[in-house]
């Protein structure tokens, strides 16, 4: 694999590194320095940026609005967010449903949904994991009824709860598994509905974190009315959805390009802080090895991402190799938060830092690394725990 660089690929980055400096919304850009909490309106500020661009969904098909960009470039892209701190695209309407919508879904349905999920004007959250089916989703209960209305037309009738819904506080539309054949077999008969938030019966509930966030939430439909033609695919055939969608984001889980720059963020804390032996945190051997470590893990699946979308480009949908990005993704970033913690000891302690007020007590980068670490123990279990994805890996990979 030729890693160097062209011209061409050059100029890219030198553009890329350009229009993020001269285009990131300023205030989203203060609050994210601030650590102050970001409204709907500061997540979409970069989005709406991006679309007008043309730039805010480089893995889509051209004919939808895709950059047509080549891997390399893809690569390059997400490096230079990295390396500006920029704010991701939110994936849920990006990155997870519109491949499902483009792939599955009729031609009313794309003309319907996609110009929304790539204008931001439209927030999605995603409906699939329940109290009593996480890692097993296939065994989720939330029940949509079949019936035809006083209009003459069908709906689904749906009744259930979801849970974990990642940012269904500010959602507009949401995305649903649902049981239609509560007599089928578990996988077969789900079916995937889009289901407008503002809808009669749907109640949000927030979750607080342990680190005292509200980015999850529980989702209660009471006899929720949907109508058939928000149903992607075949009745019953959901599960198929499920999986396409589930490959995409596992891919996108892994993280590459952030923890690269989480790394560097890393060295520059250990070159600051002190060992016990009094020098520099980074000149200490056993914490220097942990780095060296990581870094080594890091590189290799660097090499596994870049081959994931040399696959891409030649039409090749994301597949199992998805599992062992999310796999050594999310183990690696949650290896960085512990180092990042060790790093400045107990400066990171979240109640140190409350104590203090609006007293200096430690340096600035230990502010939030706490909340940080709580909150990523989740990485390793949300879009299909780990122990999942080696299931997966052993039976599409291995043959097991």
């Amino acid at each position: 694999m030729n890693l160097d660089f062209s011209p061409e690929e050059n100029a890219f980055r030198e553009e890329v590194r350009t229009f993020i400096k001269g285009n990131y919304p300023a205030q989203l850009r203060a609050r994210q320095d601030s650590g102050e909490p970001l409204t709907k309106e500061d997540y979409l500020s970069w989005h709406k940026v991006l679309a007008k661009k043309g730039w805010v969904a480089p893995s889509w098909p051209t004919e939808f609005g895709g950059t047509g960009w080549t891997p390399t470039q893809k690569y390059i892209w997400s490096e230079e967010l990295a390396r500006a701190d920029a704010l991701p695209v939110l994936p849920f309407g990006v990155s997870m449903l519109a491949p499902v919508i483009y792939t599955f879904g009729t031609e009313e349905q794309k003309k319907a949904f996609l110009p929304g999920i790539y204008n931001g004007e439209v927030w999605w959250c995603q409906g699939y994991s329940e109290p009593g089916a996480g890692s097993d989703l296939a065994s989720l209960k939330t029940r949509a009824e079949r019936v035809k209305g006083d209009d003459g037309k069908e709906y689904y009738i749906v009744n259930g709860q979801k849970t974990w819904t990642t940012l269904g506080q500010f959602a507009d539309w949401g995305f649903f598994l649902v049981r239609t054949d509560p007599d089928a077999k578990p996988q077969a008969g789900i079916s995937f509905l889009l289901i407008d938030m503002k809808s009669p019966g749907i109640t949000v509930r927030p979750i607080i974190t342990l680190e005292g966030g509200h980015e999850v939430n529980d989702v209660f439909l009471d006899n929720v009315k949907v109508p058939v033609e928000q149903r992607i695919f075949h009745e019953n055939q959901g599960w198929t959805c499920a999986k396409a969608l589930l490959a995409h984001e596992r891919s996108g889980i892994a993280g590459v390009a952030r923890s690269k720059r989480g790394l560097e963020k890393l060295r520059d804390m250990a070159r600051t802080e002190r060992s016990d032996a009094g020098g520099a945190l980074l000149g200490d051997a056993f914490f220097r090895r942990k780095v060296a470590e990581l870094e080594i893990d890091l590189t290799a699946l660097e090499f596994t991402e870049l081959r994931t979308l040399a696959g891409e480009s030649s039409g090749k949908g994301p597949g199992p190799e998805s599992s062992i990005l999310k796999i050594k993704g999310t183990e690696i970033q949650q290896r960085l938060q512990e180092l990042a913690l060790e790093a400045v000891g107990h400066y990171g302690a979240p109640f140190l830092r409350d104590m203090g007020h609006n007293a200096q007590i430690g340096p600035d980068f230990a502010e939030g690394l706490a909340g940080d670490y709580f909150n990523g123990r989740k990485t390793s279990i949300y879009g299909g725990s780990n122990e999942i994805q080696r299931n997966i890996i052993a039976k599409m990979v291995l043959g097991l």
